[in-house]
């Protein structure tokens, strides 16, 4: 038997206090769909009445949960390797890096600037390596690669370069038949990517209670080829959310399972993330907090809310407004990381980020790894049988003996304990004597060591080529060169 830490605080009357409000937001005040597409392919669907000259779409109780029924419970995602499969709504939660930020920060020299090509390349290398990295966003956007076709280049040389599931950003519809067509060429056919989908798309809702158009379109453009949609609004309470924690938690909710209505309206049976991310906004500073302990709440409230409707669930947690890896970032990261990971939440996002979307850290993300090892170990609980409780070991070594060289020692110890990579646990002196290194300096020497030896499992040359034709055609439509 294995006794887990579980966390929740909502009772089943407040989680349906929370569901009720929601409920009243769509049916009497309802979400502004600004997409005449959009709005005709929902005309006439049961529980969704639009007024059109507002471009205002509300939806019934029975609509919302007739669209719960049918978004799966479970889902899988991969990477070009079919056994890097990760699946949604079971035990266990995934961890992926930003899908990309404009700047590059190196947090030693306090220097932030523009991200590049050789950034991304050097990020890939690291977020392949690190083993607690599940999914591979492209975590900077370069500035060196012409931004209408950027997301399409990013995607191709993520399927190069790594067997993990991989992310990016996409902005644009056209360029999300790009990205589709490269998937499908790796899957094997349209069927087969349906059936074993190499991407996710993110979809925003616009707080409080918008639904842009062309992200809204680019989204049912994936759902529409089997890709799982994350559907994630950040509401910010005092902002563009009501100030109080349960307010900002029932708007994004609403938010959320709208978005999730005109889904399966238009695509039905695709998969979803529920991936609502409430924020505060600092009464000080006027600005968005990345974490805080009302952040920690809120991502546990989600993952509640999230679960009563039994789907999977993405938080906003492990994040933090440190700019630098320091004292704070790892207080707000690792606080409001555990939290998510005990509440049952099933992926964590935006991994590296330095700060309120500063930019992106690759020192941070090996410190995140670091940071998700940690959780992982408080998350899988504690073994709790005959052979862990141990009395014939206590009894065998007695009293003033050593358990260390006992054999009940050497068979358990790797499955009870967890080895860091970059925590230092030396004495003072001998800290000392190695170059009393911080952290930040031990996740630079991990940095260069990787980046020196670790080896991309590259994609086959033929099928390469292959990705680069549809890239090709791409910048021809696209840029016209």
């Amino acid at each position: 038997m294995i006794a887990k830490l579980e966390l929740g605080f909502l009772s089943p009357e407040d989680l349906n206090r929370i569901h009720d409000t929601s409920i009243r937001i769509l049916e009497r005040i309802g979400l502004k769909v600004s997409s005449e597409e959009v709005l005709a392919a929902i005309e006439g669907k049961p529980g969704i009445s639009i007024d059109y000259p507002n471009q205002l779409v509300t939806i019934s109780e029975h609509a919302v949960m007739e669209a719960v029924d049918l978004t799966p419970k479970t889902f899988s995602v991969y990477g070009r390797d079919k056994s890097r499969e990760l699946t949604y709504g079971e035990p266990g939660f995934v961890s992926q890096s930003i899908p990309g930020e404009a700047h590059w920060v190196e947090p030693k020299e306090r220097i932030r600037r523009g991200g590049t090509w050789e950034d991304f390349e050097k990020s890939v290398i690291v977020a392949d390596y690190l083993p607690n990295i599940d999914i591979v966003g492209a975590m900077i956007q370069p500035n060196d690669v012409s931004v209408e076709v950027r997301e399409i280049h990013l995607y191709a040389e993520l399927l190069k370069r790594t067997k993990k599931p991989v992310r990016s950003w996409v902005f644009s519809r056209t360029c999300a038949r790009y990205i589709l067509e490269l998937a499908k060429l790796l899957a094997g056919s349209s069927e087969a990517y349906r059936r074993n989908p190499l991407l996710e798309f993110g979809f925003e809702p616009i707080s409080p209670l918008h639904l842009p158009g062309n992200a809204l379109e680019t989204a049912i453009e994936f759902a529409k080829a089997g890709t799982p949609i994350t559907i994630g609004p950040m509401p910010q309470a005092m902002a563009t959310s009501p100030v109080t924690l349960a307010g900002s938690v029932a708007q994004g909710n609403a938010e959320t399972l709208g978005t999730l209505v005109i889904l399966q309206a238009i695509a039905p049976g695709t998969p979803v993330i529920y991936y609502s991310a409430p924020h505060i906004m600092d009464p000080k500073k006027a600005g968005l907090v990345f974490s805080s302990p009302e952040q920690g709440l809120m991502g546990v409230a989600v993952t509640q809310v999230g679960k009563r409707y039994e789907l999977p669930v993405g938080i906003n947690v492990g994040l933090t407004d440190a700019k630098v890896p320091d004292a704070q970032a790892g207080l707000e990261k690792g606080t409001t990381m555990l939290l998510g990971a005990l509440a049952g939440a099933d992926i964590f996002g935006a991994m590296g980020i330095a700060g309120m979307d500063q930019g992106f850290s690759l020192p941070q993300l090996i410190i995140d790894d670091e940071i998700i090892g940690f959780v992982k170990r408080v998350f899988a609980g504690m073994r709790i049988d005959e052979q862990a409780c141990a009395y014939d070991v206590v009894e065998r070594v007695g009293i003033g003996g050593s358990f260390l060289i006992d054999d009940h020692t050497l068979t358990n110890w790797r499955q009870e304990f967890w080895l860091p990579q970059l925590s230092d646990r030396s004495l003072w002196d001998p800290w000392i004597a190695a170059g009393g290194k911080t952290m930040l300096d031990r996740a630079l020497d991990l940095q260069e060591k990787i980046l020196s030896e670790h080896r991309l499992d590259w994609l086959e040359e033929d099928k390469q080529s292959e990705l680069d034709k549809i890239v090709a055609a791409a910048d021809q439509e696209i840029l016209g060169v």
